[in-house]
């Protein structure tokens, strides 16, 4: 039996009481944007800072302005060459779990249940993201039941705030610079492209949110008195905002599209052979007819093209029953999503430049900024991700999927920006997990698989 098998064989045999680790970390409600759970956030933290310690790791919590991060490293064998240095970086932090009464049993109370892929442990945090980082640490752990640790070094970070927007990573990394130097950040924050089909996300779309506040008379108005003379903001800002897009699902801010390059004939034809199914994909959710740009195919749009969205609007009453006003403001939330090529700052600008050309007299608006990311492209043929294309193969017998995401993650910008890495994407959650919903999921078989998964590639990258 050589060495992969060992560790196969390891992960195997401890399977059981890697998901019993599982249940004990997601009973920790680390709810990273309630204040009252900052407690548990830090025994979120403290807990798989032990897991990490008790196979060998150096590892630590490091304090920030809100929730601590952790930070461990692990040499790699000793008296080796020096080998590749890696970092991984995943997030113990989770999102709210309302509303409950939605759920089948208590989103902090853990429970194994049946699946059509075998058994799932459900509960906030399972998949997004305590079960996908596990499924690393387990890696190691294996590793170092059978060979005494990692066959290079190792770096991992732990955040708390990933639900946030991540707000004091990048200072973090800024500050910490020489200590989290590595040559590739790794990260399991991703999908699959279907139980059988492993995958690798190679670009994620950015974003930029913004807070539409319009104001027009000094109060509230009676719409009897003052319909037909007065403006009303809750009138003009659907008018605003419904001139976003045209009858080509295009969105209208001055160069939007600008500098967005065209997919490549070669790349497209790799997801028309994934056979994705877009009328299977909207009647999941209950809808039939796509929206969106004309004459672009179903993944080009959702992982290739950006987006203007409309999140929340309101003004005025919105209560039960009749009251009759004109309100004197009206608001919106907006979020744009971006591709390589475009720049936040910039379609932040147009979005302003594109309100106030169409603003009456009498009317303000006031922009409200928030998060901010860039659509990235990771590099699909370095040294890291070959490696990563092996092991999947090795795992599930078939290649890997080179799939785009239409979600952001920036820490992976992060990466880039502050650290100089480039990052491996390999992730191990399904389209059903129902993340950030009730009942979120994380089948044991993916579990199972991404454990293996990265026990493979830490083989195939020393064997490199």
């Amino acid at each position: 039996m050589d060495l992969t098998d060992k560790l196969l064989a390891a992960i195997d045999k401890d399977h059981d009481a890697a998901v019993g680790r599982l249940v004990e970390w997601l009973r920790i409600p680390s709810i990273s944007a309630q204040p009252d759970h900052a407690a548990d956030c830090v025994r979120a933290a403290e807990w798989v800072r032990d897991q990490l310690t008790a196979i060998g790791f150096t590892a630590s919590l490091r304090q920030t302005p809100k929730h601590p991060v952790v930070v461990a490293h692990h040499p790699g064998p000793k008296g080796a060459a020096k080998a590749q240095h890696l970092l991984y970086y995943g997030h113990y932090d989770v999102q709210p779990p309302d509303p409950l009464e939605l759920w089948t049993s208590p989103p902090f109370e853990p429970v194994v249940v049946d699946g059509p892929h075998g058994k799932r442990v459900v509960a906030r945090g399972a998949v997004d993201d305590k079960g996908q980082t596990l499924m690393w640490i387990e890696a190691m752990r294996a590793w170092h039941t059978i060979a005494g640790g990692p066959p290079c070094a190792i770096t991992a970070v732990i955040e708390g705030e990933e639900e946030i927007g991540s707000p004091n990573l990048a200072p973090f990394m800024a500050a910490n610079k020489a200590e989290l130097a590595a040559d590739v950040a790794i990260i399991s924050d991703t999908g699959m492209w279907d139980i059988d089909t492993p995958a690798l996300s190679t670009r994620l779309r950015g974003m930029v949110f913004v807070q539409l506040d319009i104001k027009a008379a000094n109060r509230d108005l009676h719409s009897g008195m003052y319909g037909g003379s007065a403006l009303n903001p809750n009138n003009l800002i659907t008018k605003i905002l419904g001139d976003l897009h045209d009858s080509e699902g295009r969105v209208q801010l001055p160069g939007f599209y600008d500098g967005i390059p065209e997919v490549s004939p070669e790349l497209r034809a790799q997801w028309q052979a994934l056979g994705f199914s877009e009328h299977d994909f909207l009647g999941a959710i209950g809808l039939s007819v796509p929206v969106g740009e004309k004459n672009r195919g179903a993944l080009e749009r959702l992982w290739a093209r950006p987006t203007a969205d409309i999140n929340g609007i309101w003004g005025g009453y919105t209560g039960p029953g009749s009251k009759t006003v004109i309100p004197s403001e009206a608001h919106a939330k907006i979020t744009f999503r971006l591709v390589p090529g475009q720049h936040h700052d910039k379609v932040f600008d147009a979005f302003k430049d594109f309100v106030r050309a169409r603003l009456p007299a009498d009317a303000t608006a006031t922009f409200q900024g928030g998060s901010a990311s860039p659509g990235i492209e990771v590099p699909a043929d370095s040294a890291f991700v070959r490696a990563a294309q092996a092991a999947l193969a090795d795992e599930y017998g078939k290649p890997a999927a080179m799939i785009g995401c239409g979600g952001s993650i920036p820490v992976v910008s992060s990466m880039k920006d502050v650290l100089g890495l480039d990052t491996v994407l390999m992730g191990f959650g399904l389209e059903d997990d129902q993340v950030h919903s009730p009942n979120e999921k994380f089948d044991m078989r993916c579990f199972h698989q991404g454990t293996r998964s990265h026990a493979r590639l830490l083989a195939r990258l020393a064997s490199a």
